[in-house]
């Protein structure tokens, strides 16, 4: 029976080919580089003659003085990212389905949709310009109703909600439409039994619309937990500076300082290895909740 399924699904598995020989070539053969978290590397001397120092690497890591609040900034940024980026698209979502010309959504969501086909390097350069100090539309609007100008990208307090805010106006168009997807999923019936029982369009929306896009919140909720160590290093890198690295310097930026700008290979790929375990860890967990919580998986 197994070899009828393998004869039948042959032409998958031949598809498959080519996307695990990538896979192989450039996720698990580049992972012999993480003997170098071990080594003082001198990329002269390559892997075999560098010495080997350890787990020295690791204790410089864990005594960097600024270690502790990068853990931070990133968790605190992540999550934050994680929150809004499921509230947003859900409120959006429901906003949009109660709208009745079809072609307005249609405009609406290619409008929201658009900026998550831009790269941070475009966005970056033009969130730079329209949050400037002295020159932006954002300050210009807020002297205009008599409010001092704020520092969006040089003040500690501003800068963690401003990268929140910028990731959410990027990429919550591509959510709303999972969770548009979801509300057509929803029986009919269901609303036409609620307009029976006398309930108004926002009970309709507590009761019926909710309920039937709960199992979808769930899921991209638990699997947004395998991102908690990733805070969107291009993102922050196009954004930030020396005045807000307090902040805004996230696991990502600080090894990208050590391994090159410092030249630190070996504290840089142990800093690296220390965020992948944690995540490998949080991506299995977030899997198993899926599965507990919403039945999904991916075998």
């Amino acid at each position: 029976m197994n070899l009828t399924r393998w004869k039948k699904n042959m032409s998958l598995h031949i598809m498959l080919i080519p996307a695990t020989i990538f896979a192989v070539l450039f996720s698990y053969i580049p992972m012999t580089g993480i003997v170098i978290a071990f080594q003082r590397f001198i990329p002269s001397r390559g892997f075999f003659n560098s010495t080997w120092v350890g787990f020295d690497n690791f204790t410089y890591m864990m005594n960097m003085p600024d270690i502790y609040q990068v853990l931070y900034n990133t968790v605190y940024i992540a999550v934050m990212k994680i929150i809004a980026g499921l509230v947003v698209p859900i409120v959006v979502a429901l906003l949009l389905n109660e709208m009745k010309k079809k072609v307005l959504v249609r405009s609406v969501q290619t409008m929201i949709y658009l900026p998550h086909f831009l790269s941070w390097v475009i966005l970056g350069g033009i969130l730079i310009d329209i949050l400037s100090v002295e020159n932006g539309i954002v300050n210009k609007a807020i002297q205009a109703i008599g409010l001092p100008s704020v520092f969006f990208l040089g003040d500690n307090s501003w800068f963690p909600l401003t990268l929140v805010v910028t990731d959410v106006w990027k990429e919550f168009g591509f959510a709303t439409i999972i969770y548009l997807a979801a509300l057509t999923s929803i029986d009919p019936t269901l609303y036409e039994a609620a307009i029976i029982d006398g309930a108004n369009r926002w009970k309709q929306t507590l009761h019926v619309t909710l309920p039937g896009i709960t199992p979808i919140i769930i899921l991209l909720g638990v699997l947004s937990l395998g991102n908690v160590l990733n805070a969107g290093f291009e993102q922050v890198f196009m954004l930030y500076s020396p005045s807000v690295y307090e902040s805004g310097d996230i696991i990502d930026t600080l090894l990208y300082r050590i391994g090159f700008v410092d030249a630190q290979f070996g504290v840089a790929t142990a800093v690296g290895m220390f965020k992948s375990v944690i995540a490998a860890f949080l991506i299995g967990m977030s899997y198993w909740l899926a599965y507990r919580l919403a039945g999904y998986r991916i075998f």
